[in-house]
């Protein structure tokens, strides 16, 4: 037997390392992400001033949604140290913003989701590496459907309408299972656009990383709606 066929082609092991970190780097904004929100709970008047100072919290908002924006835009002329302290500080900013989730929802049902989304991104992530089918039509038709989410989301906020917060709910959760598929099914496309150069390699893995913490956030947001017990 050809010792090759054991341990696989050097792009193979290659890409098969890419992917880990990418992995590794999501597990890392999430994990950031969780530190955050536990930091700042242990804050109550600094978390006072977020949860009632709107300018503070949407002004927390758009450094997120700047950095993102940022991040994606200008990735190539960024070194690669500074794609990944982008990543951590928006991961950082994101899990202080999401702390409120904490305030609304039981610490028990908000781990029940958890693990329900982790598993449902799991099942979901596996496809997109398997599938032979090009999910391009799928990536793009599910960009498309979140923008109608998001439209709809911000009608919603001043019409206040149950029926229409549930039908964006169940939208998005499957918008964003489009999208790990999707996007799990890129990195590969994004570990080619690298393999030569180790820079532009981790830029890359930290660009994937990314998009599937930004799935995964969001997927158990919508799937929290569902799961989520609220506190009395």
């Amino acid at each position: 037997m050809d010792p090759r066929a054991i341990v696989g082609s050097p792009s193979q092991v290659s890409e098969s390392s890419f992917i880990s970190k990418v992995y590794l780097w999501m597990a890392g904004g999430l994990f950031l992400s969780a530190a955050a929100s536990f930091w700042l709970l242990s804050q109550p008047e600094l978390l006072k001033a977020v949860v009632t100072n709107k300018v503070l919290f949407f002004g927390l908002i758009i450094a997120e949604l700047g950095l993102v924006i940022g991040l994606s835009a200008a990735l190539m002329r960024l070194s690669a140290f500074a794609a990944t302290v982008m990543f951590c500080v928006y991961s950082f900013l994101n899990g202080a913003t999401l702390t409120p989730v904490f305030l609304i929802y039981t610490g028990a049902s908000i781990m029940t989701t958890f693990a329900v989304t982790a598993g449902t991104f799991l099942f979901f992530s596996l496809y997109g590496m398997t599938t032979k089918r090009d999910l391009t039509s799928v990536g793009a038709f599910a960009v498309m459907a979140l923008i109608g989410v998001i439209l709809a989301s911000v009608v919603n906020i001043f019409l206040k309408s149950p029926a229409l917060m549930w039908v964006t709910t169940f939208i998005g959760i499957a918008v964003f299972l489009g999208l790990i598929a999707y996007d799990t099914q890129k990195l590969k496309a994004m570990h080619a656009m690298g393999f030569q150069d180790e820079d532009v390699r981790k830029k890359m893995a930290i660009m994937g990383a990314l998009a599937l913490y930004l799935d995964f956030v969001n997927l158990f947001l919508n799937l929290l709606r569902i799961f989520g017990r609220q506190r009395n």
